[in-house]
Parts: structure tokens; sequence; C-alpha cells
């Protein structure tokens, strides 16, 4: 009980920072805030962006697995907003990345999203775009 509560705090505490950072964006240093939200909440940032899709799939064995999809989902977000900050061809990347993350949650998770499927609808025409 005490570690869905924990993790519900977690994700909403994250949405507010991505929430915040969005009404601020292009006010501030951007990748400067990206690299924190991915530092407090993912994990190191370089990481992320180095390891192919499967090192950063077993880098979430750390966690309880009832935390798995919801840290994936944090990741997968960040993803997404990042590709708004770069160009091609990190651009297609992270949005590959999130694409694969924002699919593989929506194939294991219990839980209908339309918010996840939107996502994913969104990143499907940007990446038509590219």
């Amino acid at each position: 009980m005490f570690e869905r509560d924990y993790i519900m705090r977690l994700i909403r505490q994250f949405f507010a920072a991505v929430s915040l950072f969005l009404s601020k964006k292009g006010k501030q240093n951007d990748m400067e805030v990206i690299h924190d939200l991915y530092n407090t909440y993912v994990g190191p940032y370089d990481f992320y962006h180095i390891s192919t899709l499967d090192d950063v799939m077993q880098s979430f064995e750390k966690y309880p697995e009832n935390e798995r999809l919801d840290r994936m989902e944090m990741l997968a977000e960040l993803y997404f907003q990042e590709a708004d900050l770069k160009s091609e061809p990190i651009r297609e990347d992270l949005l590959n990345k999130a694409y694969d993350l924002f699919s593989f949650i929506d194939n294991q998770s219990r839980t209908y999203s339309l918010q996840r499927k939107n996502r994913i609808q969104d990143i499907i025409k940007q990446l038509e775009k590219l």
C-alpha cells in the first residue's frame, strides 16, 4: 500500500514538473531542465541517450515490478518532450525510443490510457513527417 502511494506521488510530482517545464519552455535553459528531470526521475541523462533500447529496458529491473511501467512511462514522456528541442537525426531517435516505450507499456499495462494512445498517435504522425 505504501509503495503504491509512493509511486503515485512520484508520478504526480513528475507530471507537475513536466507541466511547469512546458509552461516555461523557451524562457529558460530547456536542456538544463530536461537533464534535471532525467536525473531526478529516471536516472542519468547520458545513460538513457547512449544506451540501446535493450539496455534501457534492462535498467528498469532495478525497480519493483509494480513501479516499472510507471517509470518507463516517465522516461517515454521525457524522450517525447526532449524530441521537440532537438533536430535530426537525434529528434527521430528520441521519437522512436518514446514510441517503443509507450507501445511496450500499452501492451503490458492492465490500465487503458487514452492519453497514452493519443501520445502514440502523435509520435506516429511526427515520424511520418520526418
